[in-house]
């Protein structure tokens, strides 16, 4: 509304400027005197500007008419186009300034200006190549999903934007969640162009969302090969395909298979937890207690986690709790301080009953790195050595609200897992599960459970407590003392209990 004001003010303005001109020359004295060949001519000053105007005008069609002239003459001479071009040269001018209007607001996110520049572009142009694509990418920021499909479509009859409108429809597919046509699209766009990185992506991420393992590693294969994956990522990667792999096979019944799978995963990357667990259970159901030993020392140099220790603990699962220490204790050397080995020691000693050794071995992890796992085995030690029903609850409730320490968490969404998996639940993402712990929530309980230790009893108060023959220690329930016992399902002692 105010752009056609602001014209309609401007063209007044202009009509009024030429009609004062007019007047003004009219009222001039004088004129032009020409004298040529002889000849005089006397012109007034509105005569000479409009005689002015004509010479331009003159000049210009002289200069089309030469140009006219030249292109008769190349025509003659064999030049098929040559009369062609001549006339389209004033369309095409306008055709390349529309369609670089329309590159320009399709930059700056004017979606329905951009599609405007371009159907002008095309009435002048004839470049379908060009203005489609310009037309469907302005639809996709418009949000016109339909339209955008639809030219992507268009795209698709001309060899040279093929991949393009493939690209595009795989794009609009993933984005109506349509995985199973996505993937076939995804696979179309790959053979055409096999080392665009987005597509060997993309491609290789609903290769996994599907348990196409073996497709997968191909596609990673060729990532490395173009050079978009550098040779260690790969070799990690290619390890987590290995063991999904494994695992699928394991599910069908094929041992054999899933062992030879799950040993070239733990071959591939060492240090990736579930395929070293999934490899020395395969020795151990083989009888090769050597080889799976050796593949949990290795695993476990590079990260102790406690699923290592339990398929450690599987190795022996009829020793004695103090043979099962003496046999740790090879393991447990490797990383001596290590949280998850002071946390595996406590449990071994809690398991035979030695508690002083649990305590020194827990050490002060449950004060200065507190989690419901730490807090757990210390509210079991506390009743092994005879504390009061206070202190144990005490423990049991600050377990209650602690962190429950390192959990399988993706770095990309921070999605909390239970068991590992290759790709995250939650945003889809592909080997990004890392164990450690999760980020601390700073959200109050609304049921107050942080009171609980104050309400049950203080655990500071160990140190006054005395037991004796008169208290009310064998009062407590069996349940009490099954939660004071458990800790953490994947610990060593599970196996013997």
């Amino acid at each position: 509304m105010l752009w056609s004001v602001i014209k309609i003010i401007l063209f007044i303005g202009l009509v009024a400027a030429a009609s004062w001109g007019a007047i003004y020359l009219l009222e001039l004295d004088g004129g032009v005197r020409i004298v040529m060949a002889g000849q005089e001519f006397n012109l007034t000053p509105l005569m000479a500007v409009i005689v002015l105007v004509l010479l331009v005008v003159a000049v210009w069609l002289l200069l089309k008419l030469v140009s006219l002239l030249v292109a008769v003459l190349h025509f003659i001479n064999g030049d098929d186009t040559a009369l062609s071009r001549y006339f389209q040269r004033n369309r095409q001018e306008k055709g390349y300034q529309a369609l670089s209007e329309g590159l320009m607001a399709l930059a700056s996110g004017e979606g329905e200006l951009a599609m405007a520049k371009a159907g002008k572009a095309e009435r002048y142009l004839n470049k379908p190549a060009l203005t489609n694509l310009i037309t469907a990418q302005a639809a996709e920021i418009s949000g016109n999903r339909r339209k955008a499909e639809e030219t992507y479509k268009r795209l698709l009859t001309n060899e040279k934007t093929r991949f393009v409108g493939v690209r595009g429809i795989m794009r609009q597919k993933l984005a109506n969640g349509e995985t199973e046509t996505a993937l076939k699209l995804a696979k179309t766009a790959f053979a055409l162009k096999p080392k665009h990185e987005e597509v060997q992506d993309t491609l290789l991420k609903l290769q996994a969302q599907t348990g196409d393992w073996k497709g997968a590693r191909e596609t990673l294969s060729a990532k490395l090969k173009s050079g978009n994956l550098p040779r260690a990522v790969h070799r990690r990667r290619d390890a987590v395909l290995a063991l999904s792999e494994a695992r699928d096979v394991l599910e069908e019944g094929k041992s054999i298979e899933a062992r030879e799978s799950a040993i070239e995963a733990n071959r591939l990357s060492p240090d990736l937890v579930p395929a070293a667990v999934l490899t020395a259970r395969g020795y151990i159901e083989q009888g090769n207690k050597r080889n799976a030993t050796r593949v949990i020392k290795k695993a476990w140099d590079a990260q102790p986690h406690p699923d290592l220790a339990a398929a450690f603990a599987e190795i022996e699962p009829e020793e004695t709790p103090q043979a099962r220490i003496k046999r740790f204790a090879k393991l447990l050397k490797i990383h001596p301080d290590h949280r998850e080995t002071r946390l595996i020691d406590a449990e071994l000693h809690l398991a035979a009953e030695d508690f002083p050794a649990a305590r020194r071995a827990l050490g002060d992890l449950a004060e200065v790195d507190p989690d419901a796992r730490a807090l757990t085995i210390m509210a079991a030690i506390e009743r092994g050595e005879g504390a009061s029903d206070s202190v144990v609850k005490g423990w049991l409730a600050r377990a209650l609200s602690a962190p429950r320490g390192p959990q399988w968490v993706c770095e990309n969404c921070q999605h909390i897992h239970a068991q590992w998996a290759p790709s995250c639940d939650n945003c889809d993402a592909f080997d990004t599960l890392s164990w450690r712990a999760p980020p601390a929530s700073s959200v109050s309980s609304s049921t107050g459970i942080e009171m609980l230790p104050l309400i049950i009893g203080s655990i500071e108060d160990h140190g006054a407590d005395t037991p004796d023959e008169s208290d009310d220690s064998d009062k407590i329930t069996d349940a009490e003392v099954a939660d004071a016992e458990i800790v953490e399902d994947t610990g060593p002692e599970k196996t013997e209990k």
